[in-house]
């Protein structure tokens, strides 16, 4: 079975394009270091983590803290994105792990076949915004384009993420384990909200050699519309 697995994780890293395309398709891993079903979506993630039509995102949330080890990586935001998330979509709990592509597609577990398909659904449509983020030292320039018409009301994100990060648990369900995590996000907030009716042009603090993503996402939750990211 784990041979099996490998297999399919090494197809979903095959399955990549040559070269890379201006509209990467987001996947948002809801993850966290006390989940023993986790590290399996964990791996799946490393390899993702490589392409450059695929932003990888791995939140780390927190719900599972009391039953034995505290996910240091975690941020309460990210479960309240998640729940939010399962609130548009009318379930009413949240688990990991999880993969949302593009806010729209769910995936429960490590379903590396099914995430491929996924992936490439989503890149058969090219985005509705494209988005350029250039770095200038501490500050990031950030160009939002509708492609074709307006896109409605939408909100701008930017975040950070940390390209590895490795923890040695001790205690809870994967106690005695070191994992290794990828593209760990950090320091998530809005910058503004965008009526997508003329082109967004704007600057954003972002200190640090660390690789910056701006999203686009519809209204409240909905689909991410267009994504950059400088490394």
């Amino acid at each position: 079975m784990k041979r099996l697995f490998q297999a399919f994780v090494t197809y979903l890293v095959l399955a990549a394009p040559l070269q890379a395309e201006d509209s990467p398709v987001v996947v948002e891993l809801y993850t966290s270091q006390g989940c023993s079903s986790c590290p399996p979506a964990d791996e799946i993630f490393h390899q993702l983590s490589d392409r450059d039509d695929v932003i990888a995102l791995a939140l780390h949330v927190d719900y599972w803290d009391y039953i034995g080890w505290k996910d240091e990586f975690a941020d309460p935001r990210n479960a309240e994105r998640q729940r939010a998330y399962a609130t548009v979509a009318g379930r009413r709990s949240v688990y990991t792990p999880e993969m949302i592509v593009n806010g729209t597609t769910d995936i429960v577990g490590a379903k590396p076949m099914q995430l491929s398909e996924a992936i490439a659904m989503h890149r058969a449509t090219p985005s509705p915004v494209a988005v350029t983020v250039e770095r200038d030292g501490d500050t990031v320039r950030i160009d939002a384009r509708p492609r074709d018409g307006k896109v409605g009301r939408s909100v701008v994100h930017i975040l950070r993420y940390v390209p590895r990060r490795e923890a040695r648990i001790t205690r809870g369900e994967n106690a005695g384990r070191t994992l290794d995590y990828a593209n760990v996000t950090q320091d998530w907030k809005v910058l503004r909200e965008w009526d997508g009716a003329a082109p967004l042009l704007l600057e954003a603090d972002a200190p640090g050699d660390l690789p910056v993503v701006v999203l686009v996402q519809a209204g409240d939750m909905g689909p991410i519309l267009g994504a950059g990211r400088v490394r």
